[in-house]
Order: C-alpha cells, then sequence, then structure tokens
C-alpha cells in the first residue's frame, strides 16, 4: 500500500512544465526492453510478413515508426507536471468509457471481434488501451480526492467497485476475455493502493475463486470460442490441430530453445508453426532462438522495470504521483506474467500482448506514454536521479 500522505487541498493545474531530472535507472531500462524487443519482433515476425504481405519488414518497420514516436511522447509526457493529470483524471475516464461503448458499435475489424476502432483500415487502436491510462488516473485521483470516505462509506465504496465492474465488463463485450481479466485486476490493485476498505477483498477474492472454478466446471456459460479454449486447456489432446494448434506449436518452441538457444533469427517454428508469432506468443519465439538464458534476462529487465516503478512511488512526496507510479508498475507486471502464463500453457490462451515486444502500433504509443508518467512523477521523487 502507498504511504500515508498528509491530505491537502491541491492546485488546479490544466498544464505546467516539470523541474527536476528524471531517473534515468527507469529510462534505460525502458529503453532496453524496447530495443530488445524490436529486434525479437523482427526476428519472430519476417517471415509471417513475407507470406502475408510479400515484405519481409512489414512489421519492423510500422513498429520502428511508432516506436521513434512513441520515444518523443515518453520524453514530452514526462516534462509535464504530473499534477496536471490529477486535472485531466474525469476526462480520461469519461473519454475511455465513450470509446469502450463506441467501438461495440463500429464496424468489426476481425470477424467476431470488437475491439479496434479501425479508419480505412489502416490506422486502428484498441480502446482498451486507453482505458487502462484512464483506469489508473481516475483512481489515483479519487482515491486520493476520498482517502478517508473510500474507507467507511458504503455507498461510494459500491460506486467505485462498480465503475471497475462496468469497464471490465465492456472490455468482455467486445470478445476479450483477457483484456476484461487485466481491467479487473487492474482496478483492484488501484482501489487496494487507495485504501478501500480491506473487507472488499475477501469478497473480492471469494467471488473470483467460486466464478473461476464455475466456467472451469461449465465452459460453455462463456461465448463459444471462449469456453472451447478453457476446454482445450483442460484437455491437452483436444483439437491438437485446431483449438490446441498455437499452443502446443508454443510450447514446442519454448522446449526446443533448451539453455542457450537455436541462435538469434533461428526459430523453426515462426515458419508458419506458431500462429502470428509476432503477436501475443511472441515469447515464445525469444525461448526458441535465446534458450532459457535470454529468456530470464529479458524477465529479469521487466522485474527491474516494475521493482524500480515502485521505488519511485514510495520516494514520492504525492499520494496521486505514488498511486499513478505503482499502478503503471502493477500494469505492465500483471500483463507481463498474464502473457508468459499464456504462452506456456499455465492459463487459457485468452490473447494478451507482451508489453514492448507482441506487435501494435498505437498499444506501444500509449504504453511508452505510461512510462513518460512514471517519469514525470520520478522528478518530483526523492529517488536517486543517477
Amino acid at each position: 500500500m502507498v504511504k500515508q500522505f498528509k491530505p491537502k487541498q491541491q492546485p488546479v493545474v490544466f498544464f505546467k512544465w516539470s523541474k527536476g531530472n528524471l531517473d534515468v535507472t527507469f529510462l534505460l531500462i525502458v529503453l532496453a526492453l524496447l530495443t530488445v524487443g524490436l529486434v525479437m519482433l523482427f526476428s519472430a515476425g519476417y517471415s509471417y510478413a513475407y507470406y502475408k504481405y510479400h515484405d519481409s519488414t512489414h512489421f519492423i518497420a510500422r513498429q520502428l515508426v511508432f516506436a521513434m514516436l512513441g520515444v518523443a511522447v515518453m520524453l514530452f509526457v514526462s516534462k509535464i507536471d504530473f499534477n496536471c493529470y490529477r486535472t485531466w483524471a474525469v476526462f480520461a475516464i469519461f473519454i475511455s468509457l465513450f470509446l469502450l461503448v463506441l467501438v461495440l458499435f463500429w464496424p468489426e475489424y476481425k470477424p467476431g471481434f470488437k475491439r479496434w476502432l479501425h479508419f480505412q483500415r489502416k490506422l486502428t487502436f484498441q480502446p482498451s488501451e486507453v482505458a487502462k491510462i484512464g483506469i489508473i488516473l481516475f483512481y489515483a485521483w479519487a482515491c486520493e480526492k476520498w482517502q478517508k470516505r473510500l474507507k467507511h462509506d458504503f455507498r461510494m465504496q459500491v460506486a467505485f467497485i462498480g465503475i471497475a465492474v462496468l469497464f471490465a465488463l465492456l472490455v468482455y463485450l467486445e470478445n476479450h476475455l483477457s483484456g476484461a481479466i487485466l481491467m479487473a485486476l487492474l482496478s483492484i490493485i488501484m482501489l487496494y493502493i487507495g485504501g478501500l476498505n480491506r473487507w472488499w477483498f475477501i469478497v473480492l477474492v471469494v467471488v473470483v475463486v467460486l466464478g473461476v472454478f464455475l466456467l472451469l466446471a461449465k465452459p460453455d456459460l462463456l461465448k463459444a470460442y471462449m469456453g472451447e479454449r478453457i476446454t482445450a486447456w483442460l484437455d491437452k489432446d483436444y483439437d491438437p490441430t485446431g483449438a490446441r494448434w498455437q499452443t502446443n506449436q508454443s510450447l514446442n518452441a519454448i522446449g526446443s530453445g533448451g539453455l542457450l538457444g537455436q541462435g538469434l533469427g533461428e526459430s523453426k517454428q515462426k515458419h508458419m508453426y506458431v500462429s502470428e508469432p509476432q503477436n501475443d506468443f511472441i515469447f515464445a519465439i525469444v525461448c526458441e532462438e535465446l534458450g532459457f538464458v535470454g529468456a530470464a534476462i529479458i524477465l529479469l529487465l521487466f522485474a527491474l522495470l516494475v521493482w524500480r516503478g515502485f521505488v519511485i512511488a514510495m520516494k514520492s512526496h504525492s499520494r496521486f504521483g505514488a498511486a499513478v507510479a505503482m499502478g503503471v508498475a502493477f500494469q505492465v507486471g500483471l500483463q507481463t506474467v498474464l502473457n508468459i502464463f499464456v504462452v506456456t500453457d499455465t492459463m487459457p490462451n485468452t490473447g494478451i500482448s507482451l508489453p514492448f515486444f507482441s506487435y501494435g502500433g498505437t498499444s506501444l504509443l500509449m504504453l511508452l506514454a505510461e512510462m513518460g508518467m512514471v517519469l514525470s512523477v520520478s522528478r518530483h521523487s526523492d529517488v536517486a536521479k543517477k
């Protein structure tokens, strides 16, 4: 939980440049993950890019553009005083809600899925990526503003939990189960950081456990493709050329990597075995080419990123700033863990991307903007900057 702060009236600041030095350690970790992610994206995706677009550089060329733009956005956002985000928090949650509703009525980008807003099928983005930022900012602002009431006011507690349920439900209606899970977990963590009465978490844990057992016992309660994925996870022999194909090929890739890997660019599973290897299952190709050692180093970088985010949060003089930094760190950590659980068949295949690695320009842009928010908080914290 975030350390206690003396409550005080915060000034309304719409825009203000931030002073102070940013945390170089956090910045270097971000750049290291981004660089390794781009290298692995090219290695994992060039074969499929050539097959689909007759251009082996299709994915990496687009991702590089968004990466360079994203770094510029990250540095720009880091220069904005994080107190401005407090003023923008309410706007962020309403914009997120509007986009999540809008996408449900938008023409489908992929048949059966309503996750993307697209414009002439050239520019696409997922409103759920915007909603992650909206949830973090809103709960950080609200939990600072109504810290005492959040502990004792039952109606406010219900309202805050209701917002979390609403956002998770809207993402679920996009046929995006993993996004709904991530949204729910992120909301719960932000409420925990904010000091929600601890009895609620006992209730939530009981509800979640009962819900998981119910869905495992009756997968058909979910939409057809979601239920089939749970069935395929429970029964390892189920439909090996269909529902189990991607997961089985992922496990083959991981197993063939061994200790040191096949070598960068030497994966065999990326050649039309692992489906769309540049996306959610890119970590399987990382394991195959770089082996256990390379994969462990990458996971260490993710762990260092989360750890440094926590350090920045705990050294902050602002409850709001601490909650924002910790929320972003938790989001990256959660998304990484969920992705690896899926790739290693530890949980059903729900389709969740690996931060900094998976293909997706706008999601990378949003992620780097979040990194800029943490760097902005670091400018006003007591963390050693060198």
